[in-house]
């Protein structure tokens, strides 16, 4: 291991040319995350997608390296990852304060959150990379599949075999995607009926991003999913909507019940796991500060070549000196913001009691976010839960402040304000997801983490500059669901949805906490089930996924248990090939290009919406009732025809 590291110094690494790849890379992974997140309320990580390419594109320089790659890797997985950010921003539309996205107040709210989270993130690698036994299991196969790739002929084959695997996934879920637009088959179904007293629902988007993302998250999170879909269809609408009066619209009935209370218990239950996964970490994040210190206090002393090149972190000087610094333009931000409300007659007291809330949580943010990321993997991680927890602590903030349910224009200001609060430290989380995955990669590769540091920076900012336009365009184009004038075909944008209604809820005066109340119950009896299934070495049942199942549409989850059990099949095929690794990161490869491709697709479907000005622009029939049983026969037969192609690219020899 000190031969490899040693070896490592003296390698190209932070370059020109691996930040303009990085950056190139970042524009298509952000925008398809971008998608994916208002669509869905998901995103993916980008890690070993961006690596993939990037090893392609620098084997045609002699001089291309494995940390070069890193710092490829690094800077488009940070851009993607910050696109996150879509869960709050777009609640400023959805109540309409923003009619669109400001570009340059919009790019450097991104920015300087993200920032901070490269920042809070340091010390807590110490804590909870190479001081804990995380699996990380995003970070360490994109750490495999850089050194597989790192100048062997099997490097050069599986390079190709993984391009290959993206390539025809992506084209696939695009080219059904496109289909699907032409209306010759169904883009979803959906069906209602009584359950009981009341009523409910089944439905589904023929999605191939799904099917990518259930692959992706694994059985554990797939299984708690489904049970978080079956506790809010099967037992909290049908529940809810008794007694179904006669003749009632149940797609109506079931759809306002859902919106309005089934998703506010599903928030409580990721609020209470978000909680618990902080209380577990405190102590781990204490000692990788205290380590941090004590590194610092070895350089100073003029020893910094003592600490192992794999050790030296940015100075914490320095950390400590932006998170500082980082203050006084995140105050001129609040300030020009709250121009027009309430809290410009009196700016100060309240923008500094928001300073510190954001210095405050930022901490205990991006230590959940981080820990939660480690555990499950940045894809597989929901911080729209921690989001949760930080609208409401910002409304609560305001509400002790100002009061609630008062005059409705200093209510609708105010509720801008705590989610322009939000989304500055939901910029924290997002980073904070995602860095502590990609130093693990840098840790197994022998990088240098100061300028992995520095290279997660430059994401966050190609990231801040790609965000703000594509969320224009999907607004221009699809609009938001529950925003004024959003049409049939607005895109859902769960969580900033939910986001928004709590804030609402707390500054208007009329959440109702005891669907909170309930949720949180829920959470405190997964949690228990959780630890004792860990226990007992048994499949573990993530609290948050369960909470994600419970207030996500089933039409946007139904299929991720789907994929998590053919993603299982498949990984139980792979454990018996002769390479077992390489068969296991193809099928990660393909899962990603499904969500690529599609993802993809829809960015620029939303291009031509807006430039036609049509919701249905590639429409080529009207509805048809042959419309989703064809989708269902294409849908089932390309999927099964791409993994059995997998299959036959993962079993043959590299040579």
């Amino acid at each position: 291991m000190a031969n490899e590291r040693a070896q490592a110094s003296g390698m190209a690494e932070l370059t020109l040319r691996g930040v303009i790849l990085g950056a190139l890379i970042t524009l298509v992974f952000t925008a398809a995350n971008v998608y994916l997140g208002l669509k869905i309320g998901l995103t993916f990580a980008t890690s070993i997608p961006a690596a993939v390419i990037s090893m392609a594109v620098l084997r045609l320089f002699s001089t291309g390296t494995i940390l070069e790659n890193n710092i490829v890797q690094t800077i488009a997985s940070a851009a993607g990852t910050l696109s996150a950010i879509i869960f709050v921003l777009p609640g400023l539309v959805i109540i309409g304060w923003w009619q669109g996205f400001p570009y340059w107040l919009s790019a450097f709210t991104i920015a300087t959150g993200g920032i901070l989270g490269v920042m809070y993130s340091v010390p807590l690698r110490r804590a909870l990379v190479t001081g804990s036994d995380l699996p990380y299991p995003e970070g360490v196969a994109a750490a495999e599949v850089l050194k597989v790739g790192a100048g062997s002929r099997e490097g050069l084959e599986e390079n190709k075999r993984g391009l290959a695997a993206i390539v025809a996934s992506a084209l696939s879920a695009a080219i059904f995607s496109i289909v699907a637009k032409t209306r010759l088959i169904a883009e979803e179904a959906a069906t209602f009926f009584k359950l009981g007293a009341g009523a409910t629902s089944v439905s589904t988007s023929f999605s191939m991003a799904l099917i990518g993302v259930g692959h992706l998250v694994g059985l554990s999170v797939g299984v708690a999913m489904f049970i978080g879909l079956l506790i809010s269809w099967v037992g909290l609408v049908p529940y809810l909507t008794a007694p179904v009066a006669a003749g009632a619209d149940l797609s109506t009935v079931v759809g306002t019940i859902f919106s309005t209370k089934a998703r506010f218990i599903g928030a409580g239950t990721i609020g209470v796991a978000a909680i618990w996964t902080l209380l577990k970490i405190l102590g781990p994040i204490i000692s990788g500060i205290r380590s941090a210190l004590a590194a610092n206090a070895t350089r100073k002393a003029g020893n910094a070549g003592l600490l192992d090149i794999t050790e030296r972190d940015l100075p914490i000087g320095i950390v400590a000196g932006t998170i500082v610094a980082a203050m006084l333009p995140i105050a001129l931000l609040l300030w020009v913001f709250a121009q027009g409300g309430p809290i410009a007659l009196n700016p100060v007291p309240v923008i500094g009691l928001t300073l510190a809330y954001v210095l405050v949580a930022g901490i205990v943010i991006a230590s959940v976010c981080g820990y939660m990321a480690g555990l499950i993997g940045a894809s597989n991680s929901p911080i729209s839960g921690v989001g949760i927890l930080a609208v409401l602590g910002a409304s609560l903030l305001l509400a002790a402040i100002y009061g609630s349910g008062g005059d409705e224009g200093q209510t609708q200001a105010l509720i801008a304000y705590a989610l322009f609060t939000t989304a500055i430290i939901f910029g924290i989380a997002t980073i904070s997801n995602d860095n502590l995955q990609d130093l693990k990669t840098g840790q197994l590769v022998g990088a240098t983490p100061w300028k992995q540091q520095l290279a997660l920076v430059l994401g966050v900012i190609f990231g801040a500059l790609v965000i703000p336009p594509v969320l224009d365009l999907l607004n221009s184009a699809f609009g938001f669901a529950g925003a004024s004038g959003a049409g049939a075909n607005a895109l859902p944008a769960p969580q900033a949805a939910l986001i928004s209604a709590l804030a609402k809820g707390v500054l208007g005066g009329d959440l109702d906490w005891g669907l909170i109340a309930i949720g949180a119950g829920i959470g405190v009896f997964v949690i228990i089930i959780d630890e004792a299934l860990g226990r007992a070495g048994k499949l573990r049942l993530p609290p948050l996924a369960v909470g994600m199942g419970i207030y996500l549409p089933m039409a946007l989850t139904l299929l991720i248990p789907v994929g998590a059990v053919i993603g299982h099949i498949y990984n139980r095929w792979a454990l018996r090939q002769a390479n077992p690794e390489f068969a296991e990161r193809m099928g990660v490869l393909m899962a990603t290009g499904f969500i690529v491709g599609e993802s993809l697709f829809g960015v620029a479907f939303a291009g031509i919406v807006a430039g036609t000005d049509s919701d249905t622009p590639l429409a080529l029939v009207g509805e048809s009732h042959w419309a989703v049983p064809f989708a269902i026969l294409i849908f089932a037969t390309v999927i099964a025809g791409l993994y059995a192609r997998l299959r036959g690219w993962a079993s043959r020899p590299l040579s």
